[in-house]
């Protein structure tokens, strides 16, 4: 499976490492200025990147291949109506009712057939104090009845990777597609065209997966920080270094709370489970377990906020 890299749709991404100064809102006050990312959060990236990946992975495995072919077809046939080649339409439209009808009779209860995997990715670079002062000068526009100054300061607040599917409604579309041959075989080819391009349009977008990216990072971060807690004989700049990164886990657990990203009550377990690998690693200790219960509570939160999206 190819990686997406680099291609990965960016919808509202603030460039990372852009240092603009102390963290403050924009001078209108409807942005927020990027702000540099710690060390220790740069240092997972790779690694949250690769996890984000894979989870899309899972999603284009669930494409349908003859969906995808149906879907390619259709669009055939609406260029070949285009330049006046009707023969060539109806080639294309008789592939697309065989593919949907393949579909059909390989899973008669299937509702959508997935045709393509979107991702968008938004992401807010900046530090809990730049947060909560545009939280509350959003909260601060609304109650004032400033919808318009509100509305790119609330796009703002958000990371998270969506991840979105085009369907083919399956209980139209095919109806839809034989519709459309009797008009060409009329000479009716304008209205083709049309019914043609409005079965197009009937795909359906579902939302997959929301994301929480800090949720990510922070679990990254845990396994990083796991790593080190069960290396005996620390060097001091690897405590530091376990610190550092234990404390970055919690900042981005709090940016998430802050961005509304799950219920704030299941946060607070996880704070206490910080605190407790703090002090078993205090003092260079190390050992083996400390992390368990935490990442259970990672894994679960992450699971929750997908099922209720």
């Amino acid at each position: 499976m190819k990686r997406l890299g680099m291609k990965m749709m960016t919808v509202f991404l603030l460039a990372l490492g852009l240092a603009l100064g102390n963290p403050v809102l924009a001078k209108d006050k409807q942005t927020i200025q990027p702000e540099p990312q710690s060390k220790e959060t740069q240092a997972v990236q790779p690694e949250v990147d690769e996890g984000t990946e894979d989870k899309v992975a899972e999603q284009r495995e669930r494409i349908l291949a003859e969906a995808a072919a149906a879907l390619a077809e259709s669009r055939k046939a609406l260029k070949a109506l285009d330049e006046n080649k009707p023969e060539d339409a109806l080639k294309a439209l008789e592939l697309v009712t065989g593919k949907l009808a393949l579909i059909v009779a390989r899973d008669p209860g299937l509702a959508l057939a997935p045709v393509n995997v979107r991702v968008n990715s938004y992401d807010v670079y900046a530090d809990l104090e730049t947060i909560e002062e545009a939280v509350k000068q959003a909260e601060d526009y609304l109650e004032d009845g400033e919808v318009q100054k509100a509305r790119p300061l609330v796009a703002s607040l958000a990371s998270e990777i969506v991840i979105e599917t085009d369907n083919i409604p399956l209980a139209t579309y095919p109806d839809a597609i034989k519709d459309v041959v009797p008009l060409i075989d009329q000479g009716k080819i304008d209205e083709a065209k049309r019914d043609l391009q409005l079965a197009l349009n009937t795909l359906v977008i579902v939302k997959e997966a929301v994301i929480p990216l800090p949720v990510v990072r922070a679990e990254a971060l845990l396994k990083s920080s796991e790593e080190l807690a069960e290396k005996q004989d620390r060097s001091d700049e690897e405590n530091k270094q376990l610190s550092a990164h234990l404390d970055e886990a919690q900042n981005q657990l709090e940016i998430a709370k802050l961005l509304g990203y799950g219920d704030k009550k299941a946060f607070k377990p996880m704070y206490e489970q910080l605190d407790e690998i703090r002090k078993k690693t205090k003092d260079g200790k190390s050992g083996e377990g400390f992390f368990d219960k935490i990442k259970k509570q990672i894994s679960n939160f992450l699971a929750d906020e997908q099922k209720a999206e």
